[in-house]
């Protein structure tokens, strides 16, 4: 019999590390057994966060993260393999986003599963996005249909928020429709600025924020961005939310202080998640995970701008920890490919209809 415990692996916008779960899915639901994390080392997160732009000598640069990043991959593995009570049947692997370009018709995740595989001695299925993209999806966001799997309830509208580097909503409508889309930043601008004026990798619970007042025109200045009026489906990354970005604003509202710069980006992700949930659905209930999930302030920027009335509380009160959940989706998008299921949810990406997302390195 097939070994039903599989490894997942999410490193994403905010460049990190590695986020990996051991998960079972044995038939007793999606049980998460143990979790890991990796840290990026300082010279892969600044070359990851270089990548992110044409640069010289890119195709060599990449292919030497790519595989700087599968042995930090690697790592991850083997502290989660040491811990499973039998053998792994495969390991699920996001890989890093440096350009994500649908309308080009392209995503490109950064990894080397063949060298993972080589190293773990385990399976690896990787590339889930591409599939979604060549049938015509943006590609992302894909943790709908596991968010649905895991969190949905019947009879109840609930919405899982994601925020990561960039903020995303899975509306789960409790009939069985699920739809969802990348809101705008997530924690991608307010870690600029504080990493900028503070050497801070974040702003813990907030704390910088709170010392800061929103300033109500740059709030405005920033909410004037197309993207926040382009209708679903769409997602959006460190392509159009990055410093150049933030600046050109900054420029239009010079003189903020940096505090009050910071409280308003915390805002804007806050407006542009509450505004998307009420577009979408009359919510009965808010759980949020990513690392945002760990933002005191922003969680209640968030209940604030729903208007109250709305609970807003992490995916922990449903049983997942907010910085497991990607990890172990990928891993349940694994567990689908292997079972020759579709992952992605057309309603959600746009793609022509659903398809079996990943390739297979075998061991």
């Amino acid at each position: 019999m097939a070994s039903t415990l599989y490894i997942g692996l999410m490193s994403g916008t905010s460049l990190d590390g590695v986020d990996g779960v051991l998960a079972d899915f044995s038939g007793r639901g999606i049980r998460t057994l143990d979790a890991a994390f990796t840290p990026f080392p300082a010279d892969l997160r600044a070359e990851l966060m270089a990548l992110q732009a044409a640069s010289a000598n890119e195709l060599e640069r990449e292919a030497l993260a790519a595989n700087a990043l599968a042995r930090c991959y690697a790592d991850c593995v083997r502290t989660l393999a040491a811990a499973a009570p039998g053998p792994v049947r495969a390991v699920a692997v996001h890989g890093q986003t440096i350009r994500h370009r649908p309308e080009l018709g392209f995503t490109r995740q950064t990894n080397n599963p063949a060298l993972l595989a080589e190293l773990t001695g385990i399976d690896v299925i990787a590339d889930f996005r591409s599939r979604d993209v060549a049938a015509g999806g943006q590609g992302a966001p894909l943790v709908p249909a596991f968010h649905e799997a895991r969190f949905g309830k019947r009879g109840q509208v609930r919405v899982v928020v994601n925020i990561g580097g960039i903020g995303n909503i899975s509306v789960l409508h409790g009939d069985g429709r699920v739809n969802g889309y990348d809101t705008g930043p997530g924690n991608v601008l307010m870690d600029l600025w504080i990493a900028r004026h503070r050497g801070l990798p974040y702003d813990q619970d907030g704390a910088w924020a709170a010392t800061g007042q929103v300033d109500t025109p740059l709030l405005d200045l920033l909410l004037d961005e197309p993207y926040f009026r382009q209708p679903p489906p769409k997602s959006t990354g460190r392509d159009l939310f990055h410093a150049q970005w933030l600046d050109a604003k900054l420029a239009q509202r010079p003189g903020v202080a940096p505090a009050d710069v910071q409280a308003t980006l915390t805002r804007l992700t806050a407006v542009t998640i509450a505004r998307a949930i009420r577009d979408e659905a009359a919510a009965q209930a808010v759980y949020v995970c990513g690392g945002g999930a760990y933002n005191g302030v922003l969680l209640r920027d968030i209940a604030a701008a729903l208007g109250g009335g709305i609970p807003v509380a992490s995916t922990e009160t449903l049983g997942v920890a907010p910085n497991r959940v990607e990890a172990l989706a990928f891993a349940w998008l694994g567990y689908r490919f292997l079972r020759r299921q579709p992952g992605n949810l057309p309603a959600v990406t746009g793609a022509a209809g659903p398809r079996i997302l990943g390739a297979l390195y075998p061991a």
